[in-house]
Parts: structure tokens; C-alpha cells; sequence
């Protein structure tokens, strides 16, 4: 059968099944439309092409996305999603920290870039740590709902924090505890940091163990060494440690043992309930120079309104944003982002094409997000959290869309952070009806779910969903699927390899998208609220913010 013909007849099959997508009954989707594979070909070779010059923010090739999506969206009907304008500009801070930033733990003087990684996140030209008390907080990890607190009893003014990376339940693999192997929001490097803040440290370092990390160290070195963009805090980030970073393991080594501990001892007393801080009895001081430099760029946002409950919203998003060009090598030096981010981008594109095709239109509006800056810590989506456009209590959902391998169809979907929040109950109908099933991902200790947009938007209690293509590749089985995984990380992930070429088997990525449709569309067409699991990190966020909404009588719940 003609490819393009066979996932129109899938797409009908989703939407006029009616099958029960939600625990609490079924809820029909009488809506029939189609989804366009030529359609969406076309968005991923103009936005993957050299004309877009890598897509990287600040450059010609922001501006030509920019306009690209704006008249995609004007050309479909779309209204602007904030206020008369299609746009939300984030204001971004580049800081870039001279190579002779310091740093003294104990008795050692450490080398950047060999020993240790540092950096700030105030915007200050120069700051400085002296003499504070350098204090081991096992994890680093405030969490009720496990009953976990690494800083009970302590006062960390003043003081460093000196971090483990992960979570307890990694370091004793005990299912049990926390979610034993899988990354929680507390393993991060991310959460550790800004926790290190909350708790008023003037420092913060984190040990580099490349296990739990799941990362080399040189990763560590290409990540945080030079530029680094953040967003633009009222404050100027004032309250953040004034220095942040990592040392790798054998300094860490040789820090606790001359505090007359083993790394391996403190690394199981801190996975186990009830660990409390240790003063390791040395001190910490250290130096940054920055140089600062201050911009913006926009996230872009349409938004079809709800024909009965408009103030309440289903988002799509998707990072428009890639890494650019580099004039530092010759030869092809444009990263064409074709996969990362230029599937689920024009997914963006088809699915909102859908929407306003479809013959019944949704009782909820449904908003397409395009975000700036994931590339570079997920801004787009941090600043759109932090100053929402629309209330995230009454934001129902958020479906993100980040590189779909090309490929053919798939007998499963992996779903990454599996067993999270409601939404996998309305995707796991809609899978079955693809006669695919849910799959967990493969290395859920890695944490690849905290690293992509929807996360900011669970960190603000929105359930939200993250889909990776399938491994069972229908045609050519499992193995081969992994096989071309891994030749993508290995050969073209963030390198000027990922393109665009005439002839790429996009199916596997169509079926996603229907599956991410179908799901939109049964949220936007019922008055459940899904939530994340009792167990989640995000629960509590979630809880109170729709609490919030239903006493001010915010909600047209």
C-alpha cells in the first residue's frame, strides 16, 4: 500500500475509533482528518537546509526560522498565542569565564579544565570564595516525598556543598529506594545546583563519578568550558552559589581522605535513609573572572481556541533551535539539526495542520509551541515557565517532540520516564490501536527525561509526555534498530552529519506524530484534569497549583 495512503487510514482509525483512552471511561474521537507526510517532509528540508544555517539563536539562521514558522502558522489560521504577537522573547545572558578561574579544596590547588570545572551564574565580573567551610551533603537531595533530606540540621551559609551525582537508589541499586537505577529529578546536576541555592551555600561542587554521571569527563569539559547561556534573572542570579562546578573523582578521592574518609564509605552512608551532612574539616576558596554578554530570542507560539472551554490549553512543543555553524573547521561545517530538532519541529507544523483540519474542532485550545534555546540548557522552556503565557494550572498537558530517527515503523514506543504521570494511559490506547506497544527506555539511570522542554514544564507540575522512536523495527527486528541508534549518536548527533537526504524513511517518525495527535486530541475533547503519579517528584506542584486555581475560581474546569 502507498505509504502516505496507509497512515492517512491509520490516522482515521485513531480518531474515529472512540476506543477508551482514559481509566475513566470512554470518550469518543469523532474527529476525521489527515496528517501529511508530504507536508511534513517538506518542513524538515527547508528548516534542516544550508539556507537555515544550523538554526542557532543570534544568528541569520534564527531569523529565517523565526519567519518560517510565524507564516506556517499565519498561512494555517493560527492566532497569536501571546496577546497580538506570535512571539515570547527571552532574554539571555551569555557568560564566559577566563581560563584562569581558580580553585583551592583543602590542601589542593586544582587546574581548570584538568581538575575541576567551575563557573558562576551571577552576573558579576568577577566573584570570589574564601575560606568557606566545605561541608559533604551525600546527594544533595531535599525530597518529602521519600522522606529524604541531605541538609537536615545544617546551616549552609557560608559553607560549599560537596555533591554526589544521581540518586541513593543508583548508588545501591535497591528498587526501593527512590527508583532504585532510574534517574529521578533529583539525580540532575541541574536540581543539585539549584537546591545547593535554596539552601543559601556559598559554593557548590559536584563529585564526577562517570557512571553515575553517565558521562566522561571530557563531556564535562566540553559542556561547561567557554560560553554558557543563561537567562536573564531580575536579580542577576544574585542568589545563586557564587561558585558552582565539578572535580572529578580522584581529587574528590584524595579530598575526603585527608577528611579521614573513603569515597565508596561516604557514597553508601549517604545512600541510605536517615545519612546526615559531614563537616570534612577543610576549607574552600576559589576565583572567576567573566565576561557577559546580553541578548534575546524568541520562542514562537500559536494557538487554535477551544470551541467550549478556551481557557484551558493542550501544548505541543518542540525546540526550534540547533547549534549552528562553526568557522573552526573546514569542509561542511553547518549543523543541520535534521533530526534534532528538525523532525519534531515540522511534527509541530503537521500536527497544527491537523488540528485545524480536523471536522470537529477541540473544546479546549490547543497551542503550538516552537522554543528557543534547548541546545543550551533549555531556556525557551525555563523562561516560559517561569513567565507563563498562559497559567500552567490550567494547562492540561504538555506533548514534546524532540528528534525522531528516521526509520521505518516500529512494532513499540519508547516512552521515556515511564510510569510518570496519567498521560501514558492515553497514549498506550492510542498505541494499540498502531498495534505497537509501550516500551520502557533502555537506560532509565541516564536520565535522558530531564533532558528536553517538557521538563521544565513537569518541574512547573504540568503532566507532560516524551516520546522516543520505537526499537522493534518492523522489517528489520530489534537488533538492527539499535544498530542504527547507535550509528546515529556515534556518526551524527550534534554534527554537521545530521541532514536532511532525499529518500529518508520518515514513516517511523509520521507514527509518532499520530500517536502525539491522537492523544492531543482526546485531552482537548474531555474535562479530565490527567495528573502525574502519586510517586512522582511533580506531584506536589501539580496538586497545588490546580488547588490554587479551583479556589480562586480560575478554572473553567
Amino acid at each position: 500500500m502507498n505509504p502516505i495512503r496507509r497512515y492517512t487510514l491509520v490516522v482515521a482509525s485513531l480518531l474515529a475509533a472512540g476506543a477508551a483512552f482514559a481509566a475513566e471511561g470512554p470518550a469518543a474521537i469523532r474527529a476525521l482528518t489527515k496528517l501529511s507526510m508530504p507536508d511534513y517532509e517538506r518542513h524538515i528540508k527547508v528548516l534542516a537546509s544550508d539556507e537555515f544555517e544550523g538554526r542557532k539563536p543570534g544568528t541569520a539562521g534564527e531569523r529565517k526560522t523565526v519567519e518560517y514558522l510565524v507564516a506556517q502558522f499565519k498561512a494555517l489560521g493560527l492566532a497569536p498565542a501571546n496577546g497580538q504577537s506570535y512571539l515570547q522573547q527571552v532574554p539571555i545572558v551569555e557568560i564566559t569565564a577566563a581560563s584562569d578561574a581558580s580553585l583551592k579544596l583543602g590542601a589542593l590547588d586544582l587546574q581548570y579544565g584538568r581538575d575541576m570545572v567551575t563557573w558562576t551564574k551571577r552576573l558579576v565580573p568577577e566573584v570570589k570564595l574564601e575560606d568557606s567551610e566545605l561541608v559533604f551533603v551525600g546527594h544533595g537531595v531535599v525530597a518529602p516525598e521519600y522522606g529524604w533530606n541531605d541538609y537536615a540540621g545544617v546551616d549552609m551559609h557560608g559553607k560549599t556543598a560537596v555533591i554526589l551525582i544521581n540518586d541513593p537508589g543508583f548508588a545501591t541499586d535497591d528498587p526501593k529506594l527512590f527508583r532504585g537505577r532510574a534517574m529521578t529529578y533529583y539525580g540532575r546536576w541541574t536540581y543539585k545546583f539549584e537546591e545547593a541555592a535554596r539552601q543559601g551555600a556559598a559554593g557548590a561542587i559536584i563529585i564526577h563519578d562517570e557512571v553515575p554521571a553517565a558521562y566522561p569527563w571530557d563531556t564535562v569539559q566540553n559542556s561547561w568550558m567557554g560560553p554558557q547561556l543563561d537567562m536573564v534573572a531580575a536579580d542577576g542570579n544574585a542568589g545563586r552559589p557564587a561558585i558552582e562546578g565539578w572535580i572529578t573523582l580522584p581529587i574528590a578521592e584524595q579530598l575526603l581522605k585527608a577528611s579521614g574518609h573513603g569515597y565508596r564509605e561516604l557514597l553508601l552512608a549517604a545512600s541510605k535513609p536517615g545519612f546526615r551532612a559531614i563537616d570534612l574539616k577543610q576549607k574552600a576558596s576559589g576565583a572567576l573572572r567573566n565576561a557577559i554578554r546580553r541578548s534575546s530570542s524568541p520562542n514562537v507560539m500559536a494557538m487554535l481556541p477551544g470551541s467550549k472551554y478556551p481557557n484551558e490549553y493542550v501544548v505541543y512543543m518542540a525546540h526550534w533551535d540547533h547549534l549552528g555553524r562553526t568557522l573552526a573547521r573546514s569542509g561542511d561545517n553547518i549543523f543541520n539539526g535534521a533530526v534534532d530538532n528538525a523532525t519534531g519541529t515540522s511534527g509541530l507544523l503537521t500536527i497544527a495542520q491537523g488540528f485545524v483540519a480536523a471536522k470537529e474542532k477541540p473544546e479546549r485550545s490547543v497551542v503550538f509551541l516552537a522554543l528557543t534555546c534547548e541546545e543550551c540548557g533549555l531556556l525557551g522552556s525555563a523562561y516560559y515557565v517561569a513567565n507563563p503565557v498562559l497559567p500552567l494550572a490550567d494547562t492540561v498537558a504538555a506533548l514534546n517532540m524532540d528528534a525522531y530517527h528516521f526509520g521505518g515503523p516500529t512494532r513499540d514506543v519508547t516512552v521515556v520516564g515511564n510510569g510518570a504521570s496519567e498521560l501514558e494511559d492515553y497514549l498506550r490506547s492510542a498505541a494499540k490501536l498502531q498495534d505497537r506497544v509501550l516500551r520502557d527506555e533502555p537506560t532509565p539511570e541516564k536520565g535522558f527525561y530531564f533532558r528536553s522542554d517538557h521538563f521544565n514544564f513537569a518541574k512547573g507540575g504540568v503532566p507532560a509526555l516524551y516520546i522516543e522512536s520505537g526499537l522493534d523495527d518492523r522489517e528489520h527486528g530489534i537488533e538492527w534498530a539499535k544498530a542504527r541508534n547507535a550509528e546515529y549518536i556515534t556518526k551524527d548527533y550534534h554534527k554537521p552529519s545530521d541532514e536532511f537526504r532525499p529518500g529518508s524513511d520518515l514513516r517511523g517518525g509520521m507514527e509518532n506524530i499520530e500517536l502525539m495527535f491522537a492523544v492531543g486530541m482526546q485531552i482537548a475533547r474531555e474535562r479530565r484534569f490527567p495528573n502525574w503519579r502519586v510517586d512522582s517528584e511533580f506531584r506536589a506542584a501539580r496538586d497545588r497549583s490546580r488547588a490554587a486555581a479551583a479556589g480562586s475560581g480560575a478554572s473553567a474546569r
